[in-house]
């Protein structure tokens, strides 16, 4: 968790968190949340995270979670924090004895966007209603140390059969030379992989979707993962390399950077 982080800024509902109400997220993790980069009180593809923020609440506590009122409180956190640029989660919780969610907007310094080759280590697990971002996921976390610890930079998720489905905190893309290719698994739907998919329909290099198997890794050329701190090369798999395509890689970051962005 990261709420005991030296330079992290807290609000609930627009007030600054007490030590009561951060009891909520720190013994009470069923909730819901959505992260951002905020660069100059403008974040890319805000709207696809309110939505996603509604969606979740209704589906765990049957209520909204009205947008423009989640707007207002990010900027509001942000007055509080004294930043135009920042690391920015909205999450929602339905504290005990409560009868509507309240909101928990955290601020931390902005994180610049790392382009450094990633390496994955698969691993046999899936996560459950994973199109929900949610708080407390113990089995990203270990398995994520554990490929770590292994000497790679993250874990890749795996269903029976060897099914790709996403990283441990990304989403994952493959180039097969013709298309940009998405695991055809269950997994969230990113921001930044979203984004993509909008931009790359207006290209040459379709963006599809394919069931993606380890053993068949070898059909791809090049890899990349993306999540709310950008997009990322892959250089390999386990045993499997992957060369890095500067084309693909700039094309993306130019649909990624075309992508606009709303003030908050």
């Amino acid at each position: 968790m990261t709420i005991f982080a030296p330079d992290l800024y807290a609000e609930f509902d627009g007030r600054p968190a007490t030590g009561d109400d951060l009891r909520i997220p720190a013994f009470a993790s069923y909730g819901h949340f959505t992260a951002m980069q905020v660069r100059d009180r403008t974040v890319r593809g805000l709207a696809l995270h309110l939505e996603r923020l509604d969606s979740a609440n209704r589906e765990l506590f049957g209520l909204p979670l009205e947008g423009e009122r989640v707007r207002e409180l990010i900027g509001h956190a942000l007055d509080g924090a004294g930043r135009h640029d920042a690391s920015v989660r909205v999450h929602g919780f339905m504290p005990p004895g409560s009868t509507a969610p309240v909101p928990m907007v955290t601020v931390r310094g902005p994180v610049p966007e790392d382009r450094t080759p990633r390496s994955l280590m698969s691993v046999p697990f899936a996560r459950s209603l994973p199109h929900i971002k949610r708080p407390g996921e113990f089995c990203q976390t270990y398995y994520g140390q554990q490929a770590r610890r292994a000497g790679f930079d993250e874990a890749l998720l795996t269903s029976p059969g060897g099914m790709v489905t996403e990283g441990s905190i990304t989403n994952i893309g493959f180039w097969d030379g013709a298309s940009v290719v998405w695991p055809d698994a269950p997994a969230l739907a990113g921001i930044t992989m979203t984004l993509l998919e909008s931009g790359l329909a207006g290209t040459d290099r379709p963006s599809v979707r394919h069931g993606v198997t380890l053993d068949g890794l070898g059909a791809y050329r090049a890899a990349f993962v993306t999540n709310s701190q950008g997009i990322a090369p892959v250089h390999r798999i386990d045993d499997t390399p992957f060369a890095v395509d500067e084309d693909l890689m700039t094309l993306l970051g130019r649909l990624h950077e075309a992508a606009p962005r709303e003030a908050v």
